[in-house]
């Protein structure tokens, strides 16, 4: 007697979402923010020395990198392709669905996820105020940076600039963990590629149809480019 067992035939709809710009800003954020962050944890362990003024230094100078990307960001959100634009990323029915149904299961779609795209928002105004910060902070306790000319002297306004900015920081630490463990998460359970579309620009859709076979079935149908 013989068995025929049922198996999986993945089917993988690529289309090109992310375009080249949008990528390379991507890159240059997530590299200064995670080097913004290096400069903290290591300036803890060379306090009061020429090693933790050095790492300062460092920090503010990537910060300049962070808001030039930040700035580079906003704008090509306004003005760039279709997936890259803020708009493709605004669906408050959809987030209101969620949160009044309790189900923040998102309905598949080439471009940025109903739902995450909520938080990237939040991450890139959050960004902004974390720049706007970080400025205040270099000019009041560094004076430095282009706010030197207006806080400079303005001592009394530090606290106003860094409880915002530390808040921001832990914020974004916890993010930046939570958006890597989630690619992770949906890259093993949906069986879809994701992590990549950041580098070569290419999205995917799956479509899982039982078939009689022998063993799974994995390949791509139609190439599609935005």
């Amino acid at each position: 007697m013989k068995r025929s067992a049922k198996m999986e035939t993945i089917t993988y709809q690529r289309q090109k979402i992310y375009d080249p710009i949008l990528r390379l800003i991507h890159l240059w954020n997530g590299l200064a923010i995670v080097f913004l962050m290096a400069t903290i944890w290591l300036s803890e362990l060379f306090e009061k020395g020429v090693g933790e003024d050095t790492l300062w230094q460092m920090h503010i100078y990537i910060g300049y990198a962070l808001v030039v990307g930040v700035v580079a960001r906003l704008v090509w959100g306004f003005v760039g392709p279709h997936h890259a634009r803020f708009s493709d990323m605004w669906h408050p029915a959809a987030w209101w669905g969620a949160v009044r149904h309790f189900n923040f299961n998102a309905t598949p779609r080439f471009g940025h996820n109903t739902l995450a795209s909520g938080a990237y928002l939040l991450v890139y105004g959050l960004l902004v105020i974390m720049a706007v910060t970080g400025l205040g902070l270099a000019a009041i306790e560094h004076s430095a940076g282009p706010f030197n000319a207006w806080l400079g002297d303005a001592a009394w306004l530090e606290d106003f600039f860094e409880e915002p900015h530390e808040i921001i920081y832990y914020f974004l630490m916890g993010f930046v963990v939570i958006h890597i463990a989630a690619l992770i998460w949906h890259e093993v359970k949906d069986k879809t590629p994701l992590a990549q579309a950041m580098v070569t620009g290419y999205q995917y859709e799956i479509e899982v149809n039982p078939s009689p076979m022998t063993e799974v079935s994995h390949y791509i149908q139609g190439e599609h480019h935005a």
